[in-house]
């Protein structure tokens, strides 16, 4: 049985590496490998709640759905989570630890990089294989000093490393060749070759390029993976929203129902409308600027999504015009997490922002007051007669006035939801159930089909990504990566060692 590990790096951000991590994993699984996803340290407002209660990102979770394991708090041991332009909670094995700005950070970094390797090494103790994802670029050599989740991990734990280029960016061939020769002679021995991602057209085309990196380097090109269709996963940061494709096909019964999400700054767990997008006949579009305003008085209806901010959120939302467009509808409007107290009549928020005192948008009966201790946590319920799991993720706790009508762990009030729990929407019954409602109150024929299931278009998906390795990377040479590390020749490219 194999056994080691490897680390998936990339040019850049949103290269493809939570892509290519996840169909690893995929891949290994189903040769009957014992294999866990590992990300030292993740920058993300996507997370999720393990079942013991620990935060880590969205992008870990999926990768354990595709390698078929419960995610742990290890897989992800270290979770930054942006607040401002310079600040961060830091989130340590599940944990919120403290709130930093990006020069306070590198005082953690010892400790930080200790719990890491403990999170690594108990990994590879309790599986065959890990297949790690770096963060960004190794190349990032203003922050290689105290670098934990790229080349430090590497280097620590002795892992190959294998750098995934994004070709539909343009410059892949500079951008491979100079992530390695950028590194100092010690991290290039564990740079071990390349795989190209998103390619679109005849592969033969790319031959002369991969034969003249491969001479240049010393290093093989593993393959070559094509940009696939209707291909999402859980995404790491709301930038790569910009590339996001509706999942939306045609209604299932009757008309059709848009769906607008407000995308502002410090969005959060965006995730949670993928299981909308999912559904026969539903269009999702995310709504960012004044000039959309339009686009939420006539959806039929508006998501107010998460927030790491919510006060300044709530502030951006004001400044844009894009709340007195929420308070002129008479349709439909759905807060989630930070969106719930966005709708609530007041904020008390001397935590996250230190506002004291804001108003909300007061539809509905409730009051919000932020707690310094953060609430993670698996709540099951009821609505509508179906069952219901999710995830919470809050420093607000919302009080609800008497009188108004239940709605999860939150309310409702004639057309407005709010609801602190993440994640309710996966669950079929509830989702459909809630849809034909808001489709009955916004006066649409809508019909949601009756047999979606949206655990099993995830299994699709990470199936989807298993194949895209099988098929078109060279797994032999993979395996053996993976097994017997890095080779000891790989030739040293300039300027290493010229300083």
């Amino acid at each position: 049985m194999v056994n080691g590990a490897v680390l998936v790096a990339g040019t850049t951000s949103d290269a493809g590496k939570s892509v290519v991590t996840a169909g690893v994993c995929r891949w290994l699984a189903r040769r009957g490998v014992r294999v866990a996803p590992f990300k030292a340290q993740n920058m993300s407002l996507n997370s999720f709640v393990t079942a013991d209660g620990a935060e880590i990102g969205r992008a870990q979770v999926a990768q354990a759905y595709a390698a078929g394991v419960e995610p742990t708090a290890d897989m992800n041991p270290i979770l930054l989570k942006p607040g401002g332009e310079r600040r961060s909670q830091v989130v340590v094995m599940g944990k919120p630890l403290a709130e930093v700005d990006a020069m306070e950070y590198g005082a953690y970094k010892d400790r930080l990089r200790a719990v890491a390797l403990e999170s690594y090494h108990r990994l590879r103790a309790s599986y065959d294989v890990v297949v790690c994802e770096g963060a960004g670029s190794p190349t990032e050599i203003n922050l290689r000093r105290g670098d934990i989740a790229n080349m430090g991990l590497a280097r620590a734990a002795d892992i190959p490393v294998v750098v995934v280029g994004d070709i539909d960016r343009g410059g892949v061939f500079a951008a491979l060749y100079g992530t390695v020769a950028l590194l100092d002679a010690e991290d290039q021995a564990l740079v071990a070759g390349f795989l190209i991602n998103k390619f679109r057209g005849a592969p033969e085309l790319l031959a002369p390029g991969l034969d003249m990196l491969g001479r240049l380097t010393g290093r093989p090109v593993y393959g070559v993976l094509p940009w696939l269709e209707g291909l999402w996963m859980d995404l790491e940061d709301s930038l790569a929203l910009d590339n996001r494709r509706p999942l939306a096909v045609g209604a299932h019964g009757g008309e059709t129902l848009r769906v607008a999400v407000v995308r502002y700054p410090r969005i959060s767990n965006f995730t949670d409308v993928d299981a909308l997008a999912a559904e026969p006949g539903v269009v999702v579009r995310f709504v960012t600027s004044p000039g959309e305003a339009a686009e939420i008085r006539d959806a039929d209806l508006v998501v107010l999504p998460g927030s790491r901010a919510t006060v300044e959120d709530l502030g951006w939302l004001r400044r844009t015009g894009l709340a007195e467009a929420v308070l002129e509808r008479r349709g439909p409007v759905l807060g989630i997490c930070g969106g719930y107290q966005m709708l609530a009549r007041s904020i008390r928020d001397e935590v996250e922002s230190g506002a004291g005192v804001v108003d909300g948008l007061g539809l509905l009966p409730a009051t919000v007051e932020f707690a310094r201790g953060k609430t993670l946590a698996r709540p099951v319920g009821e609505a509508y007669g179906c069952p219901v799991e999710a995830y919470e993720i809050h420093h607000g706790v919302v009080s609800v006035d008497g009188g108004a009508e239940p709605f999860l762990d939150g309310c409702r009030e004639g057309a407005v939801w709010g609801t602190t729990w993440h994640g309710a929407l996966e669950n079929d019954g509830f989702r459909r159930a809630f849809l034909a409602d808001v489709a009955a109150v916004s006066g649409r024929s809508f019909v949601p089909a009756p047999d979606v299931s949206f655990a099993a278009l995830r299994e699709r998906q990470m199936d989807a990504l298993g194949d895209l390795v099988e098929r078109h990377v060279d797994t032999t040479a993979l395996l053996t990566l993976i097994e017997k590390g890095a080779p000891a020749d790989l030739p040293v490219l300039p300027p290493a060692g010229v300083r």
